[in-house]
């Protein structure tokens, strides 16, 4: 069998409508066209919807783009960190106390005062922030985000951009 031997199952495959080929055939003289007018001659481009402004020109244009490799931080302050109990401060404990509302990554922000050493866990950090935290005795540690986040290396560049 060869590829000029295949042919469609027998009614499977029905002949194009030809219309406008005289009278005598279904779509004989104005071939479903109507009347006269415009619609009759050919001349609607697409999406022309008779002289109203067109639905393509309607909606609005997307502006920008969306980043695919947007790192979001959920924020907690140091008002709110000096606010909670326990020497140990996690994502974990953040989100049980609900502070933090989904499963993502934890930035701390230094807003506000620290007055006791507590061990910070976060995924980021902001320089004022850290330096509250370990003047106050405390001590912070800089969590490596879950797998997925951030920007993947270029390929062929890890080693050649040292």
């Amino acid at each position: 069998m060869k590829i000029h031997d295949l042919k469609p199952v027998p009614g499977s495959a029905r002949p194009r409508r030809r219309v406008g080929r005289g009278i005598g055939g279904k779509g004989g003289k104005t071939a479903g066209r109507g009347m006269k007018g415009q619609g009759a001659r050919g001349s609607v481009p697409p999406g022309f919807e008779g002289g109203q402004t067109p639905l393509s020109l309607r909606i609005p244009k997307l502006k920008g783009f969306k980043n695919p490799f947007r790192v979001e931080y959920a924020v907690v302050n140091l008002d709110t960190l000096d606010s909670m109990e326990g020497d140990e401060i996690t994502p974990d404990t953040l989100r049980a106390r609900g502070l933090v509302r989904k499963q993502g990554l934890v930035k701390v922000l230094g807003r506000g005062q620290i007055g006791r050493a507590v061990q910070v866990k976060a995924h980021a950090i902001s320089a004022s922030a850290e330096r509250a935290i370990t003047a106050a005795g405390g001590s912070v540690e800089i969590l490596s985000p879950p797998f997925g986040h951030g920007r993947p290396a270029a390929k062929g560049n890890a080693l050649t951009n040292r």
